[in-house]
């Protein structure tokens, strides 16, 4: 299926998740990154494949389906850096040192990491950007709600660091063959799903892929 904007993959991509009965509240998903069946499957895998043990610093998105992601990277010790809702308020510095591990679940949701987190204005350095999407190609380009945050937030993060990884996780049926682009889209370098994992070089657009 061949798409001539991003406003039609997102009308498509919602109506398809609302009808197959893969979203998760909170409903509609029209207009939000969609929260999806298997996005604590696709956060597990993702995780194994990013060696968590390695990882210093990770900015995770705020978006319901990315929630996994946030508490599994807390549960192991890793700190993580939350943008606010729209980035009004910069971004916060969440560290499980310090909130201690009965407050873990709570700091993952994103009233709780508003909460807990320390407020900061500017991106430390990144070790790896974890956003959500409404669509992804299998070339790496994304396609968020059309805010523009997404974006915004992976090119602060790779100021900081060129080669910072940037993935998504969603759920299979948001990956696309091709999707639309405009030339400030950021590319990405892992897509994680429920049902398999893309490794990326999106320098050159080959790609792997595994778990399928």
């Amino acid at each position: 299926m061949r798409f001539k904007t991003k406003d039609e993959v997102r009308r498509y991509i919602w109506s398809l998740m609302e009808k197959s009965g893969v979203s998760l509240p909170p409903h509609p998903c029209w207009g939000r990154i969609p929260n999806f069946r298997g996005a604590w499957d696709a956060a597990n895998r993702l995780l194994e494949a990013l060696q968590p043990n390695s990882l210093r610093l990770v900015l995770v998105s705020p978006d319901s389906p990315q929630r996994p992601v946030r508490l599994l990277l807390l549960r192991r010790g890793i700190p993580i850096i939350m943008p606010t809702p729209r980035l009004r308020r910069g971004y916060v510095y969440i560290d499980p040192q310090d909130i201690g591990g009965k407050y873990i679940r709570y700091a993952s949701t994103l009233k709780g990491g508003l909460s807990l987190g320390r407020p900061i204005k500017e991106l430390p350095h990144i070790d790896i950007v974890i956003e959500g999407c409404v669509a992804v190609d299998r070339l790496g380009n994304r396609i968020g709600k059309g805010g523009g945050y997404g974006d915004r937030e992976i090119k602060e993060a790779r100021k900081l660091n060129p080669s910072v990884i940037v993935a998504v996780t969603c759920h299979s049926s948001q990956v696309l063959e091709r999707v639309p682009t405009d030339q400030w889209d950021e590319p990405i370098n892992i897509i994680s799903t429920e049902r398999f994992l893309i490794s990326l070089d999106v320098k050159t657009e080959g790609n792997t892929q595994r778990g399928l």
